[in-house]
């Protein structure tokens, strides 16, 4: 089959189409006829090597959600999965989206409401449920307002949605162009800032709820944004790290009792996240939450896809189709 790996850490040009034998599903596990891979900001900063020390080695294929018809089962999985159209989650350090055929747990699965294609499945599947959770972290209630940094990637969309949804007095979010802030505003956004936080008219000073996708250099500032008992919850470091004095601008803010999280979906049991995707897509397939898919490309333009990336221009989510 075909697949698409990193020969090199760095450049996209570190990406190379290649042929790998057609997996097979062990216990728990379906073997997946990919429709649509999802591409999102975490495969590019495995492919950079940010993460090289934590089980992603050169050679590694990418992606962590598919869509498509299960061709085959492991042991111990139900054989009526055979032939259903689904949602699978191929991530951690598995890995294998990018490919004509994947593996992905039982226990991961998510059969495809009639109505929702399979690039919209790869564009909501895991980021809608990690912007869930990630507000749940924040302990988010309504009538808070709400700044959700890196709204035009694929978790900061729903986040925008589920924070208005969720009766925000306000939902503040940086992003690079007017345009983009116009979109988000028909998502639920209320204030458009721009990239370092500023901008904005009648935006809120402070904030007590702040989702982070980017981290980077910049975090320490968006840390003194937050309100007395504000949280802040980072979800993603497509920025890069924070700067290693970001505890140092944590204490600056001590006597406001701020709350700095790290999450990460992997804590959060497979039956809640199963229900919250469930959820989630049968929303999506009624047209009562919005997908948005940046771009569709074929396998082969991985590539092209991860400069996308790079580049900053990407509304949303990337999808690959074999």
């Amino acid at each position: 089959m075909k697949a698409v790996a990193i020969r090199t850490f760095g450049a996209p040009e570190g990406l190379a189409v290649i042929d790998l034998p057609v997996p097979a599903p062990e216990a728990g596990q379906v073997l997946i006829a990919t429709e649509a891979a999802g591409v999102g900001g975490v495969d590019a900063v495995i492919r950079r090597g940010t993460l090289a020390g934590h089980g992603f080695p050169e050679g590694y294929v990418p992606g962590a959600e598919v869509a498509g018809t299960v061709t085959a089962v492991g042991p111990g999985v139900d054989p009526a999965w055979t032939g259903r159209r689904v949602w699978g989650f191929t991530g951690g350090v598995t890995g294998g989206g990018y490919a004509e055929y994947a593996v992905a747990a039982a226990e991961e699965l998510v059969a495809l409401p009639e109505g929702l294609s399979a690039v919209d499945a790869v564009g909501l599947g895991n980021s809608g449920m990690t912007a869930h959770f990630a507000l749940r972290r924040a302990r988010f209630a309504p009538g808070e307002t709400v700044l959700i940094r890196g709204a035009a990637g694929s978790i900061g969309i729903p986040a925008v949605q589920l924070a208005a949804r969720g009766g925000a007095a306000a939902v503040a979010v940086t992003t690079s162009s007017a345009e983009r802030g116009e979109r988000l505003r028909r998502l639920g956004a209320t204030h458009v800032l721009d990239r370092s936080g500023e901008g904005g008219q009648d935006a809120p000073d402070e904030y007590d709820v702040i989702i982070d996708v980017v981290a980077g250099e910049a975090m320490p500032a968006f840390l003194g944004r937050l309100a007395a008992d504000g949280r802040m919850v980072a979800v993603g470091v497509v920025g890069g790290p924070p700067p290693a004095d970001l505890g140092a601008a944590l204490m600056a803010t001590f006597r406001k009792s701020p709350t700095l999280a790290a999450f990460s979906a992997d804590t959060v049991p497979p039956a809640d996240r199963q229900a919250v995707r469930n959820e989630q897509f049968a929303a999506a397939a009624r047209g009562t939450f919005q997908t948005v898919v940046h771009e569709v490309l074929p396998l082969d333009e991985a590539v092209t896809a991860h400069r996308k990336l790079d580049t900053g221009e990407v509304f949303g989510r990337i999808a690959l189709t074999p």
